[in-house]
């Protein structure tokens, strides 16, 4: 099949975001062309967040991209807060009227979207390699790109960045045309992925004086493990017994829980940092998720404010196919902000609240301490984090 020469929206980014809004626009009849630099085994392996908002789920549920999450999916209904050896669990269904989140890996959203939009969505092109983008402040945008050792070209009327941090399009946007805000953490995440039941059935945010720890899970049978270390911090380095007395010492608390053990088969060491880029649109340029926001993963915002990001999208080119009016387009950016920058604020204060860092004196650990024996005393404090958690309303 010859690509389209000509769509409404170019897709550029074959993640979560980029695969969701075609889907969403493929139901509102919209026509658009996804191309994803990538192949299709790196896309549907690429490691991500596994946390899922109770908007994130409603919207796959609402474009039929959630048969096996709801399957396959685990509900939480809360976390376990833990500090000097102590424990209390933040209810969410009680605290937010109903609202929950799902385990359920990003490379299973990823394979469910590629899924439908190859069976019956517009255009999905692999190793679709976008080398520039012009024309952004006219009617018809040019995307160049490169397929099947062919350069092509695909005009628009619009194009939406859903390449990520590193992608071409956010560069695509004149110097001085947009305003980024930035901080680096001095830690960063040390994650191990072990073939033993998870200790737990819901997730920990462990404070500890020797620092951070979370423990997670990827299935009932799979564990996903994190340990606050310092900036470049080679995982090589740690042998499965080091990390597993480590994450028992952060995790310690009184009574009679126990820390499972067994065979660790990845680790990796991430960096944490934040990241936004105002606006979010410039002409017939559009961003979203981490090519316009990115946040640490003590708060489990990644992926959800990429969903939220194209929902909103949607709705706008839905009305502008329906009605003509582009308002929802112009007041994209502005809407987005507005969520993006409560949910940077929610992922620092996780971060900043449960981390030890380097030049923390014992006064700002005491502050850590007294937050959290606030959140354990206090149902507002509490409803606070949980709200924030299992997400506020999209749009």
């Amino acid at each position: 099949m010859t690509p389209p020469t000509h769509t409404t929206v170019a897709v550029v980014g074959g993640g979560p975001a980029g695969l969701l809004l075609a889907r969403l626009l493929h139901q509102a009849g919209i026509d658009c062309v996804v191309l994803e630099h990538r192949d299709r085994t790196y896309v549907e392996q690429r490691q991500r967040a596994g946390i899922l908002e109770q908007g994130t789920v409603d919207a796959l549920r609402a474009c039929g991209a959630a048969e096996r999450l709801d399957r396959e999916g685990l509900v939480h209904d809360g976390v376990e807060l833990r500090w000097n050896r102590r424990s209390h669990r933040i209810d969410f269904p009680s605290l937010t009227g109903g609202r929950r989140v799902w385990v359920y890996a990003q490379t299973e959203v990823v394979k469910d979207l590629v899924a439908l939009q190859l069976a019956d969505g517009p255009p999905l092109l692999f190793k679709a390699e976008v080398t520039a983008v012009t024309g952004a402040d006219t009617e018809h945008p040019v995307v160049q790109y490169t397929h099947q050792g062919r350069s092509r070209t695909l005009t628009c009327d619009y194009v939406v960045g859903c390449d990520g941090f590193h992608g071409v399009v956010r560069k695509a946007v004149p110097e001085g045309q947009l305003q980024t805000f930035e901080r680096v953490y001095p830690y960063s995440w040390f994650g191990v992925l072990a073939d033993i039941p998870p200790s737990c059935d819901e997730l920990i945010y462990a404070h500890s004086p020797r620092g951070f720890a979370l423990h997670s899970m990827r299935s009932p049978t799979v564990s996903r493990l994190y340990l606050q270390v310092p900036n470049g911090t080679d995982p090589a380095t740690w042998s499965d017994k080091q990390i597993w007395d480590e994450l028992e010492e952060r995790f310690a608390v009184d009574g009679d829980w126990k820390l499972r053990r067994g065979p660790i088969t990845q680790r990796a060491v991430l960096p944490m940092r934040s990241f936004v880029t105002e606006p979010m649109r410039w002409g017939r340029i559009l961003l979203a998720g981490d090519a316009a926001h990115i946040v640490p993963p003590t708060g489990a915002k990644g992926l959800n404010l990429a969903v939220s990001d194209v929902v909103v999208l949607a709705r706008a080119f839905t009305e502008r196919a329906s009605t003509g009016s582009t308002a929802g387009l112009n007041a994209y950016s502005d809407t987005c902000l507005q969520r993006v920058w409560r949910a940077e604020h929610f992922s620092w204060f996780m971060t900043t609240t449960t981390h030890t860092a380097p030049e923390h004196s014992g006064f700002e650990t005491r502050l850590q301490l007294a937050y959290l024996d606030r959140i354990a005393a206090s149902s507002h404090a509490a409803a606070e984090l949980a709200e924030n958690y299992a997400g506020l309303p999209i749009g």
